[in-house]
Parts: C-alpha cells; sequence; structure tokens
C-alpha cells in the first residue's frame, strides 16, 4: 500500500485471481502484528487482506481509519499483488475490524458502495457517528461479542445489530471469549492484564470470519451456512436483539467489574 503513501500490510495467498480482499482495522493501541496469526490464517483459505497500520494512538480517530480502510479496499482491487500474479475481483471486497477498527470498518462500509460484507469483531463503542452509518451500511454483517459484553461502555455489539439493516446480519457470542483477546503477542494493554492474546478467542473467531467471508465474498455456496443468521456454529450463540438480556449496571460498576 505503500504506492499510494498509506502505511500497512497486505496478506495474500501463494498464487489466484479474482480473489475475495477485504481490508481490516485494528484494535485501540494495537497494530497490525497483533493479528499475524488471524491474517496469515485468512490468506490461508484464499482471502486477500489488508491492515492500515494507522491511527495507532491513544487518541486515534475511528473516522481517519475507516478512510484508510476505504483506500486499502481501492488499492488491492485495482493493482496486481505479490510477483504480479494475484488479483481482487472488484465485486468479492469486505471490512473487517476488532474494537475500534470494528466501528471504522462500519463507517467505511456505511460511506462506500465497494463492500459486498461487513464483520465486527468485538466492537468497541467510539463516535456517535458509528450507527448512523451502521444503518446506511446494507450488507450481510457478522458481529461477534463476549457473552457477557453486548453493551456498555467496552461495547457497542448489541446496538449495532440493532441500527444494521441488511439482509443476512447476525450477532453471535464466542463462548468463554474476551472482547480484547484477539490481539495477539505482547502489548501494553496486556501487561496492564487486559485479557489481550487469548487463544480461545482467537481460534473461534478466525473459523468463523474465514467461513462468513468465503460465504458471502467468495465464488461458490461451500461455506454459505456460515452466512446464514438461522444455522448454529458450533458452540456460538446467535443472539436475538429483541430478547437480548442486559446485566442492568452503571458504567463505573462495568469497569470495575473488569
Amino acid at each position: 500500500m505503500a504506492i499510494v503513501g498509506l502505511p500497512g500490510v497486505v496478506y495474500t495467498p501463494e498464487s489466484g485471481t479474482n480473489l475475495p480482499g477485504i481490508a481490516f482495522g485494528h484494535g485501540w493501541l494495537t497494530r497490525s502484528k497483533q493479528y499475524i496469526d488471524t491474517l496469515e490464517h485468512l490468506a490461508s483459505w484464499g482471502i486477500v487482506v489488508a491492515v492500515p497500520d494507522t491511527e495507532r494512538g491513544p487518541l486515534a480517530s475511528d473516522r481517519a481509519l475507516a478512510a484508510d480502510l476505504e483506500t486499502a479496499l481501492q488499492v488491492i482491487s485495482s493493482v496486481r499483488l505479490g510477483s504480479g500474479d494475484i488479483t481482487v475481483h472488484p465485486e468479492r471486497l469486505g471490512l473487517a475490524g476488532h474494537g475500534l477498527g470494528a466501528s471504522a470498518a462500519v463507517l467505511a462500509a456505511g460511506n462506500s458502495s465497494r463492500a459486498a460484507a461487513l464483520a465486527a469483531l468485538f466492537p468497541a463503542p467510539t463516535s456517535p457517528a458509528v450507527l448512523p452509518a451502521a444503518h446506511r451500511a446494507r450488507v450481510p454483517a457478522l458481529i461477534l461479542a463476549a457473552p457477557k459484553d453486548l453493551d456498555g461502555v467496552t461495547s457497542n455489539a448489541l446496538a449495532l445489530r440493532n441500527a444494521l439493516q441488511g439482509d443476512g446480519v447476525s450477532l453471535r457470542t464466542v463462548p468463554k471469549s474476551s472482547n480484547r483477546g484477539l490481539a495477539e503477542g505482547f502489548s501494553i494493554r496486556k501487561r496492564l492484564g487486559d485479557g489481550s492474546d487469548d487463544k480461545k478467542t482467537q481460534r473461534a473467531t478466525r473459523a468463523v470470519l474465514a467461513g462468513f467471508l468465503l460465504a458471502h465474498l467468495g465464488p461458490d455456496k461451500t461455506y454459505s451456512d456460515f452466512g446464514d443468521p438461522s444455522t448454529a456454529l458450533g458452540k456460538l450463540q446467535t443472539v436475538d436483539p429483541a430478547t437480548a438480556e442486559i446485566e442492568d449496571l452503571d458504567p463505573v460498576s462495568r469497569l470495575l467489574r473488569r
């Protein structure tokens, strides 16, 4: 992505033409290298993944990261990658992100016609513009959340589920997961005991994310069950927003519980 002055990385399969491709938004105070295993997993299933390494500081902007995700989609779908034998189909593009990056992905999906699928992984509340963007993003969407973290100061998963209006939208909880567990390896936040680098969270998320993306961006219907909100996926639980039970805790209590 350096050709457009955008720092970041691109993970690809060894070869392939007209592949599905996504732009992935990192979480708050993280960077692309903290998702290496996840990105390699997606590439091993034939998905090209571009990750902008921008907005990494404590005052990161979800809007700026959303713009960079859109630029990343533009890059991977308009140039040959690798040694020149890898291409991404312009109609097989998606957006995904973790935490802050999930909100950025939603903003990008609401303001762009490029994306055909959206995955918000353990989304975190950021700016007031996110929910209106979700309402405009009429694409199939997958939201993953921790079972006890659907709504509050650290998660807006339920609010996103209610705002997204496209067909094929689902909110699923990953058992025994942490909303910060997807980030890999050492980080300042992990040293502070925030639950980063949780292997169970990572394994389950990678499998479901790859299946969802292949269901909506892949060339065949082999993985269509992953894109069907009514289909059970292993031990993940599908949340009905109409009956979801939210713990009635004030914001201070929610923070102290963590």
